[in-house]
């Protein structure tokens, strides 16, 4: 037996944990982020200051920016890595709250050591501790439950064995990872605790592939010889099973057109003509068309979000059927598919065996080719740079970061008009499908800079280009003073369009005139708005004031970061070219660029409700186009066979 304190164990426990996959082996725990409280700073504080040498520690400047880091990571490295991240209980700890549901939405594993109150009671009321009048036993740590994927509050010190265990076994499955909670009491944190000498020796914890079964393999190559318009959509479990590889030898076998979710995106390279690129809300023309016609849609690792599935328009065919290949039993039975439960690269290799010598039918296969070409052609049209004294666009920024990143680069967005402008315009280049990282399964504002410097992290060898709008900037830019002190090299393009940009446009279309989305001063008591041609109103402006916006370039200055101010397109491309030789922080690259120019909707719809009554004849037109285009929803359920 080996006598330590709570903390100490666990630090240690975590230090040697290993993972394998098709036999790699790797330390599955790159360190430990946090920043320190009287909740941790005795306990797991102290710990890793004792054993800095087996686990790293690295301080953060804001709690909820520090899951994110460590979410990127996991999901730059396919899930065989992650980070640990500890608080001290109270504010600091809810503030982990939403960077715990954002790991656990996007299936992503993150491992949570929040501080908790005390266990003996004896200090009660503790420093920010919220007491409960109706459960002597809740803490605000209990936020965690619905959020992790497994959750417990190690209450003696005889429990940390078995909670570590189970907190690695739930880390390490494809099919339940998500963020994972172990609630540390301070005072149990600072405890004797002895564990056995077979504890804190390395553990393998090894990633099987699963299999298709044999008969859901049958079916499902049976379902697509029957096809006469198959279409994959792909998602974000093939990319982490490494599955891109195999997903192309299925297409050029058999000719079936590939669409992708944002978390898909790259799947399938560009280039390919038979990619047809982003499906759904956000998805592209040639996508959009194809997947209104499809009388098969095999789903490949995706959780069929609803903008994936255009709130469930977007499959017109009467009698389409589904195939859903994925590790979790959640996801693979929606739609009521044909549920193929294995792993990703498992499965599409053993469906391309088995429908050795298959074609799809010519025309089909001709017009997705079409389509890929034709869009082809639109992204040139839409990224072309603005005419000489226009403002610039979003699209045109966009374009140049594709270009900067070229083949090896990574792209990260998460929120606001830039996601969706993304998985239309972006071409994907890297055969890996690693070259496109937009968090859109929570779409969390403030997590694009925490989430360049996980995949920098995770990638050093890569070039990491986060693309940020000012509103999701000013939600969480403290931590780019992390990555000035840790000398993280990502580059930050930080585009200004003065307000929330995508939901100003969401608001128009509902015939709202963009209400509460500017960053304008109030005029005589009235909030701006925008008049029918997508204008601000004059009434929006003070004096001086137009926009009343913060000067970001000067705040990313005063964090330590290298600032080029760039007054279009061109001056853009050029300080991208310059960022690359700075190696030793990160470098803002700031450009305003037109609010209102935005990339057109390609045949998507997504369900966002209309007012039934208004007295206002833009929101009464909104409601009658809403109930037009709700007409196309349907459920998918199919007959069991």
């Amino acid at each position: 037996m080996i006598r330590a304190t709570v903390a100490q164990a666990l630090v240690r426990f975590l230090a040697v944990q290993e993972v394998e996959r098709d036999g790699q082996r790797t330390p599955f725990f790159a360190g430990c982020l946090g920043i320190f409280g009287h909740g941790n700073l005795a306990g797991i504080g102290q710990a890793l200051q004792q054993h800095a040498d087996l686990l790293s520690y690295v301080p953060a400047r804001n709690e909820q920016a520090m899951v994110h880091v460590a979410t990127a990571y996991a999901r730059q490295r396919n899930r065989l890595g992650a980070w640990a991240c500890t608080s001290s209980v109270g504010p600091g700890a809810t503030n982990m709250v939403t960077g715990a549901a954002l790991a656990t939405v996007n299936r992503l594993p993150v491992l949570l050591l929040p501080g908790d109150t005390f266990a003996t009671r004896a200090p009660h009321p503790v420093l920010q501790q919220l007491e409960a009048p109706h459960d002597g036993n809740l803490s605000v740590n209990d936020a965690f439950r619905p959020v992790s994927r497994y959750f417990e509050r190690i209450e003696r010190p005889e429990q940390l064995v078995g909670a570590a265990l189970a907190a690695m076994r739930v880390l390490t499955d494809p099919a339940e990872t998500g963020a994972v909670t172990l609630a540390l009491p301070e005072d149990v944190q600072t405890e004797v605790v002895e564990v056995p000498e077979a504890f804190l020796e390395p553990r393998v914890w090894t990633l099987f592939r699963r299999p298709p079964a044999p008969e859901a393999l049958a079916r499902a190559a049976a379902r697509i010889v029957a096809a006469k318009r198959p279409l994959v959509v792909a998602g974000g479990g093939t990319i982490y099973s490494e599955a891109t590889a195999a997903l192309r030898a299925l297409v050029d076998a058999t000719g079936i057109p590939v669409s992708e979710t944002q978390a898909g995106r790259g799947a399938l390279i560009s280039d390919h003509p038979l990619s047809l690129g982003a499906v759904g809300a956000t998805g592209t023309a040639a996508a959009n068309r194809l997947a209104r016609d499809a009388d098969l849609v095999i789903g490949v690792g995706t959780r069929w979000s609803d903008f994936t599935t255009a709130s469930k328009s977007a499959f017109q065919d009467p009698g389409v059927e589904f195939v859903n290949i994925n590790v979790a039993a959640l996801d693979a039975v929606k739609h009521s598919g044909l549920a193929v439960e294995a792993d990703a690269r498992e499965a599409l290799t053993a469906l391309t065996a088995a429908l050795q010598g298959h074609q799809v039918d010519p025309d089909w296969r001709a017009r997705a080719a079409r389509e890929s070409a034709a869009w082809a052609q639109e992204v040139a049209r839409v990224i072309a740079p603005a005419a000489d004294g226009a403002p610039t666009t979003q699209a045109s920024v966009v374009a140049a970061v594709n270009d900067a990143a070229g083949e090896r680069g990574v792209v990260v967005c998460a929120a606001g008009s830039l996601p969706g402008d993304l998985h239309k315009l972006w071409r994907a280049r890297d055969p890996d499908g690693k070259g496109y990282h937009v968090e859109y399964g929570f779409s969390c504002m403030g997590y694009e800079i925490p989430g360049g410097m996980g995949i920098k992290l995770a990638a050093p060898d890569r070039e990491v280009y986060v693309m940020v709008g000012d509103g999701s900037y000013l939600m969480l830019p403290g931590d780019l003073a992390t990555a000035v002190a840790e000398r993280i090299p990502i580059v930050i393009v930080l585009v200004d369009n003065h307000g929330y940009a995508s939901i100003g446009a969401l608001s128009r279309s509902v015939g709202s005139h963009g209400f509460g989305t500017h960053y304008r001063a109030r005029a005589n008591g009235a909030l701006p708005v925008d008049n029918d041609a997508g204008d601000a109103l004059a009434v929006a402006a003070l004096p001086g004031t137009d926009p009343a916006h913060p000067d970001l370039a000067a705040n990313a200055e005063s964090l330590g970061a290298t600032v080029i101010r760039c007054a279009g397109v061109a001056e853009v491309r050029a300080a991208l070219a310059a960022a690359r030789d700075v190696r030793d922080g990160p470098v803002v690259v700031h450009v305003e660029v037109d609010r209102y120019a935005g990339v057109p909707s390609y045949e998507g719809w997504w369900d966002v409700p209309v007012a039934a009554v208004s007295d206002s004849a833009a929101v009464q037109s909104a409601r009658a186009e809403y109930e037009t285009a709700r007409e196309a929803q349907r459920a998918h359920v199919e007959t069991g066979r």
